[in-house]
């Protein structure tokens, strides 16, 4: 484990990380474009080789429906023929054809056959499925069954698709009403079609690489019409993949459907007949991506030697640290980045230094401030023991009222000028005890002018806010609302939730003389800008709270928000965002 250790140590240099990284990172770079190259060509190629055979599919598409249109027209002709119409019509009012008419009629009707290699025969029956021609005895109904006849019925002369003629598997059948133009267009009888599968054999087109390649031609029913395919053909059509496995090899399938005749031609391509070259291409790119590896692997071992070398040069200089001397660094001439880092190193030695010097000062200068503050701790110590001898001195005196006011100020300058750091945030229940102390010694100026009102609601006893934010409200609300009003007086002080969730407003509200408009604007504006609110009648402590606020909550709070009315009073609200 130690031998490997020193083996990794040895090697894990500068030189070899900057070598490495740079040869991973290329060769990644060069594999990823390689592979991006690769695919976007390959795909280029096999987009083009399905285009050509969606194209092939579309005109394939076309001429079957050609071929498919022709044997409508002529079907079609031929249920509009005079003498076919007459023939119904003498049958459907009850008069019997002769076989003389029959055999006529066959002859005139079998002449359309040569307008098409397609059409193998027109059978023509009457509305009670007898045949008219061929001459014997079999019946409509035998032939294509009840249900392509209520197709035909329902298609009002339209063409209607069967597919494979179950008695011969080499033909295909199709089947239309003929309505007699003379009988307002009623069904008179029925033309079933025979056409040759043949008619719609499809040419297979080849490839360069002599694979096969498969075409199959469906009717809506899914009944193979023309196929070359001997498999299974509903598995080709349900398969919703562009691509399909057959015989181990896959094969791109192109699916068209015709509006015109609801028919679906596939056509199964070999994969490797359309991504011919590819190979060639795969090999071009290896190889290239093998000189350019080699190429950025020599170019890498130089530049990482040349990187580091000035590198190890500073590192000697800084090992003379190691004996308790900080020295600079000669000057190296290298590259700008080196030059950069041997100074700032000789700056970094010389800011060590004079900060070694710096930190000794301020650690006689901390020894001496803490002597300091522990002489002035004497100073409010020597007020509390002074206010406590004489609150026992009016306790003899029998003073109580008095010794209870010395009480409540030794309180309240315990309160304002005690405690440490820590204590800068209280609860509210504190603050509300040093509000009401303060209000208890200011009934000695007011008398029975003044009354107060504290309210809280559930759990606000608890909210942590910075000290001494009310206090200075009530002072204000005391000197500068009721100190000015004749008469009786009432400040309250109430703390409830906040329009925040989970925050609480704080508000001090008097009855004094109030404030006119234009003064409580100049006021709020004063207080908006952060300054002091001058001629207003207010003081520094509204300024000195609204900027503690700010301090205290830069996230929320807002700072003061004063409410005031001439001859009413005045209210300042604060909120305390997040349960204080």
């Amino acid at each position: 484990m130690d031998e490997l250790r020193t083996y990794w140590s040895r090697w894990n240099t500068l030189r070899n990380q900057i070598l490495v990284v740079f040869v991973v990172v290329m060769a990644i770079v060069l594999t990823l474009v390689g592979l991006m190259t690769f695919n976007l060509v390959s795909r280029l190629i096999t987009n083009n080789a399905e285009k050509q055979i969606r194209q092939t599919a579309v005109e394939a598409t076309g001429r079957l429906e050609t071929l498919y249109r022709q044997i409508d027209t002529l079907s079609n002709q031929v249920a509009t023929n005079s003498e076919v119409q007459q023939l119904l019509l003498q049958v459907v009012e009850g008069r019997p054809a002769t076989f003389n008419e029959r055999q006529a009629l066959m002859q005139n009707v079998s002449a359309f056959q040569v307008y098409s290699d397609g059409i193998s025969a027109f059978d023509l029956y009457t509305n009670d499925y007898l045949r008219l021609f061929p001459n014997d005895a079999i019946t409509l109904l035998g032939r294509i069954g009840p249900l392509w006849l209520e197709q035909a019925d329902r298609a009002q002369g339209r063409m209607v698709w069967i597919g494979e003629d179950t008695r011969d598997p080499s033909y295909l059948l199709a089947v239309r009403q003929v309505r007699l133009m003379d009988r307002w267009f009623s069904g008179g009888g029925y033309l079933l079609i025979r056409i040759n599968r043949s008619y719609f054999n499809l040419e297979v087109p080849g490839n360069a690489a002599g694979e096969p390649e498969y075409m199959m031609l469906v009717d809506k029913s899914g009944t193979p019409i023309a196929s070359n395919y001997a498999g299974d053909v509903d598995a080709i059509l349900n398969d919703r993949q562009q691509q399909v496995a057959i015989n181990g090899q896959d094969y791109i399938a192109v699916k068209m459907t015709s509006e015109a005749t609801g028919w679906t031609l596939v056509i199964l391509s070999p994969v490797s007949a359309l991504t011919e070259g590819i190979s060639v291409l795969r090999t071009a790119i290896v190889a290239s991506g093998g000189v350019g590896f080699l190429i950025v692997l020599i170019s890498s071992l130089l530049l990482s030697t040349m990187m580091t070398r000035p590198i190890l040069r500073l590192i000697k200089t800084m090992r003379s640290a190691r004996l308790g001397e900080l020295k600079p660094s000669p000057a190296i001439q290298s590259t700008a980045e080196i030059n950069e880092l041997t100074r700032t190193y000789n700056e970094m030695v010389d800011n060590i230094n004079h900060l070694i010097e710096v930190i000794y000062e301020k650690e006689l200068v901390r020894s001496r401030a803490e002597l300091k503050a522990l002489q002035a701790q004497i100073n409010p110590h020597f007020l509390y023991n002074t206010l406590e001898a004489l609150y026992w001195s009016l306790q003899e005196k029998d003073e109580e009222e008095l010794a209870e006011l010395v009480v409540a100020m030794s309180e309240l300058f315990r309160y304002t000028i005690g405690g440490s750091s820590k204590d800068e945030w209280v609860a509210a229940s504190a603050e509300l005890e040093h509000v009401e102390r303060y209000l208890q010694l200011m009934k000695l100026r007011f008398g029975e002018r003044l009354t107060w009102r504290i309210e809280t609601s559930p759990g606000a006893e608890q909210v942590r806010l910075p000290k001494l934010l009310i206090q200075p409200l009530v002072e204000n609300a005391l000197l500068h609302g009721l100190g000015n009003k004749k008469g009786p007086g009432s400040v309250s002080i109430t703390i409830g939730p906040s329009e925040e969730a989970g925050g609480w407003t704080i508000a001090v509200c008097d009855d004094g003389v109030g404030m006119d408009e234009a003064t409580m604007q100049r006021v709020t504006r004063s207080l908006e800008g952060g300054g002091v609110p001058m001629g207003s009648g207010t003081g520094l402590a509204i300024a000195n709270v609204n900027q503690r606020l700010r301090l205290a909550y830069p996230d929320g709070g807002g700072g003061l928000t004063l409410q005031s009315e001439r001859g009413k009073g005045t209210c300042i609200c604060f909120d305390i965002p997040g349960g204080g």
